[in-house]
């Protein structure tokens, strides 16, 4: 079984252009499928399936299930391309419609509060240019960690970035981002190496590049220290960053850009974002509004 999950994990890297993070929940996916069904794959019937599929009700939220669904009905196509198998299980079988929920994001006050990094070390300058940097960019957060200092161009003030379907942008950095990361690669950047040489960007405790696991809890750390009570990951700063655009009238089309989002469609949540915040504003601040 590994034979034909690792065969499909170089399919997805190689022609289809996915992101590693995407090739590993499918991969794990697969490792939990099969390690349940415990048949080859043209062996594996339509009634396994579905049996299958009912076990994970109570076990997975509909977005896993969701994603399981897409992955197995990838998997399938492939090994009907491969001719491992002749008749496709997965045809006859719909990926859920997921409930559009809508991106939490902060509020400028919030956003300024969390920025407000005490800088008493080289890792708080590591941090402060880090989440100056995301805020400033939109990047996801695999794409920061993975930043180089070749990366960052402070002179046109742009920063380089590959994001998923390996699709390059370059994006521009506000005055905040650049002064923080020059502080950072000039004066703290070099403290924070060890023995090896490397040319990432952020770097943690060890002189090793700096993970998303890292990353994420520093900046849940920080948010309990700047007293924001909303529940927050890497990703609502990205959030942030797109809905402060828009509610400051940049146009979608250039979200979409700076984001990297491949369809508009992606970016149009961020209206709705917008247009709940139009509300709460009417309520609170109309005479008339409650």
């Amino acid at each position: 079984m590994n034979d034909y999950i690792l065969t499909f994990c170089n399919y997805l890297l190689i022609e289809k252009k996915y992101s590693n993070n995407t090739i590993e929940s499918y991969k794990r996916d697969l490792v939990k499928f099969f390690c349940h069904i415990k048949k080859e794959p043209r062996d594996i019937s339509e009634d396994d399936l579905h049996n299958y599929l009912k076990s994970l009700d109570s076990e997975l939220n509909e977005r896993s299930i969701a994603r399981l669904i897409s992955c197995l009905k990838s998997f399938y196509k492939f090994l009907l391309i491969e001719k491992e198998i002749t008749n496709n299980i997965m045809d006859k079988i719909d990926v859920p419609r997921l409930r559009k929920s809508l991106p939490k994001s902060l509020t400028e006050n919030e956003v300024t509060a969390l920025l407000e990094v005490p800088l008493i070390d080289d890792f708080s300058y590591r941090n402060k240019a880090m989440l100056e940097l995301l805020y400033a960019t939109g990047l996801r957060v695999s794409e920061l960690v993975n930043l180089t200092l070749l990366d960052v161009d402070l002179d046109s003030a742009t920063v380089r970035t590959v994001g998923k379907g390996s699709k390059e942008r370059i994006i521009p950095l506000g005055d905040y981002a650049i002064k923080y990361l020059y502080i950072y690669i000039h004066e703290h950047r070099n403290n924070l190496l060890k023995k090896e040489v490397t040319d990432y960007l952020f770097l943690n405790n060890h002189g090793k590049k700096m993970t998303r696991q890292g990353f994420f809890k520093m900046i849940k750390k920080r948010a309990q220290e700047a007293g924001i009570k909303k529940e927050l990951s890497p990703h609502t700063l990205r959030h942030s960053f797109a809905t402060h655009l828009l509610s400051h009238g940049a146009d979608l089309r250039s979200i979409q850009e700076l984001l990297g989002h491949s369809d508009i469609g992606t970016t149009q949540i961020y209206t709705y974002v917008s247009n709940e915040h139009l509300k709460e504003n009417y309520k609170e601040f109309h005479p008339h509004g409650e």
